[in-house]
């Protein structure tokens, strides 16, 4: 099974001149969804992981499997306003804007070791923030993974000095 051929093309969408990459219809095949969090669990390569980051929204469906399979912590990070404990707080830079990422204070405890997932690698931007949040309580990356990236868009750039995995590039 191809999981590309489960990724649709949106053209011109969220504007004129993106072409959006669609996983709903991965989500909505169940042996689709399956490989694809097979293939995102083969690529994580570290002994010890703490806890998975899911960022909002499309990272909470695989990062939430992930940290199930690999039987730890799942830790929502989610735009501003959406968590109802003490957060901290980081601005980023979107492909058309900028947004806020949020997560709650005590997520992650000093040295745990964390892997951060999101659908999608475009620009880097949101990643990066991820990365920013998890150092700041003291954690550890060890991989930010996507299901999508947009090698064009050149985001890895972004995240020099991190694993990066990712199982769908276009």
């Amino acid at each position: 099974m191809q999981l590309h051929d489960f990724i649709r093309t949106i053209p011109d969408y969220p504007r004129e001149g993106v072409d959006y990459k669609d996983i709903t219809p991965l989500l909505n095949h169940p042996e689709a969804y399956q490989q694809a969090v097979k293939e995102l669990l083969g690529t994580v390569n570290r002994p010890k992981v703490d806890k998975v980051v899911g960022i909002e929204s499309r990272g909470f469906i695989f990062g939430a499997a992930l940290a199930d399979r690999l039987r730890v912590g799942f830790i929502p990070m989610r735009k501003k306003g959406k968590l109802p404990a003490k957060t901290y707080q980081k601005e980023y830079k979107l492909e058309y804007g900028t947004d806020i990422l949020e997560v709650h204070q005590d997520a992650i405890a000093p040295g745990e070791k964390v892997i951060i997932h999101d659908d999608l690698l475009a620009t880097g931007g949101t990643a990066v923030a991820a990365c920013h949040l998890v150092e700041q309580m003291g954690g550890e990356i060890v991989q930010v993974s996507f299901l999508v990236e947009l090698l064009f868009l050149k985001g890895r750039e972004q995240l020099s000095g991190y694993q990066i995995d990712s199982i769908l590039t276009y």
